[in-house]
């Protein structure tokens, strides 16, 4: 009998030892980290293949003003389908001022990690004209289906799911890049019905599909499936937007994009706190969830000086910068009392 236990444990031990060994082996691979530059070229040649080898069900969206992706189809062209000239392959629709203004496709260029990027979408509803638009920093509530160019489905939600465009950076991740990029230029719903069901339908909002380079998505890194380097393309459909106030200190988020450049960016190489980022006061932390901006020892929505709720239209000392972002104007509303 002991023989036997001995024997069993050792045979234990051994198992253990080769299934930790690969799981080791599993977790030790390491992705090369390309030139940004030089895999937007590959990712836009690939693209611009995927766009010239599939078409669309065009008119099933002309004048559709409540297009659902569901309905959407993208198929892959063979030669006994549809001819090379029809204006329902992708790239056939790509607008163009002169040749084709009224083109759903359309190329929009970016710059990103200090690459420039081209990316497409293709527009299908741009939703109700005086509705608006999210910023890059808000939520958004949206239905949508991401896929690769292999046509395979990796993420999708055919029920409304909202999102953080941006993130928080510590209890929220944001979408990637590309989210930020594209929805912005749409507009979210005219209105809803409920159905007696109780599912609320949206109409006259915005649709499309983004198809985008690697760079815009998760460039190395690999999430659900998803191979490093891979351009990836989302179907959505828009339904309302909800700003953001990410740290609470009375400015919208997306007016703490002190740079301008639509993402909240740090140069860690020269905290100067200087208008080229978006970090006031220089201290590694972006302004958007920073309750004190200017690092005057004063918290921002305390230097909402007049109480109306806005901190950026108070400038105490007259020098065009608003008291929240100006270190040598420590006044506060609590001076008040």
């Amino acid at each position: 009998m002991r023989i036997e236990k001995v024997t069993l444990l050792i045979l234990v031990l051994i198992v253990g030892f080769v299934s930790c060994k690969k799981d080791d082996d599993a977790g030790s691979t390491v992705v090369e980290i390309r030139d940004r530059g030089e895999q937007q070229i590959a990712d836009n040649d690939s693209i611009i293949k995927y766009l010239s080898t599939h078409y669309f069900n065009k008119s099933d969206f002309d004048g559709n003003t409540n297009p659902k992706i569901a309905d959407l189809r993208i198929t892959e062209i063979t030669t006994e389908n549809i001819s090379a000239d029809a204006d329902s392959i992708l790239i056939n629709q790509l607008r163009d001022v002169n040749t084709n203004p009224d083109g759903k496709l359309v190329k929009y260029e970016t710059v990103f990690a200090d690459t420039n990027y081209e990316y497409y979408v293709l527009i299908l509803n741009e939703g109700y004209s005086e509705a608006p638009s999210p910023t890059f920093a808000d939520n958004i509530l949206v239905t949508y289906e991401g896929f690769t160019l292999d046509n395979e489905v990796f993420d999708s939600s055919i029920l409304p799911v909202e999102f953080d465009l941006i993130g928080d950076g510590v209890n929220t991740a944001g979408l990637v890049p590309i989210w930020r990029k594209v929805l912005p230029r749409f507009k979210t719903a005219e209105g809803f019905v409920e159905q007696p069901d109780g599912l609320v339908e949206y109409y006259n909002h915005g649709t499309g599909v983004m198809f985008a380079p690697s760079g815009l998505g998760y460039f190395a890194t690999t999430s659900a499936g998803i191979p490093s380097y891979s351009p990836l393309i989302f179907k959505f459909e828009l339904f309302k937007k909800y700003e953001n106030d990410h740290d609470g200190d009375g400015v919208p988020s997306y007016m703490e994009d002190i740079d301008g450049d639509g993402e909240f960016t740090i140069n860690y190489d020269d905290l100067s706190g200087d208008d080229t980022d978006d970090d006031t006061d220089g201290d590694g932390t972006p302004d958007y969830i920073d309750i004190d901006d200017d690092g005057d020892g004063i918290a921002t929505i305390y230097e909402d000086i007049d109480e109306d709720g806005d901190p950026t239209n108070d400038d105490t000392n007259g020098n065009t910068i608003p008291n929240y972002r100006d270190p040598e104007d420590t006044l506060s509303n609590l001076d008040n009392d």
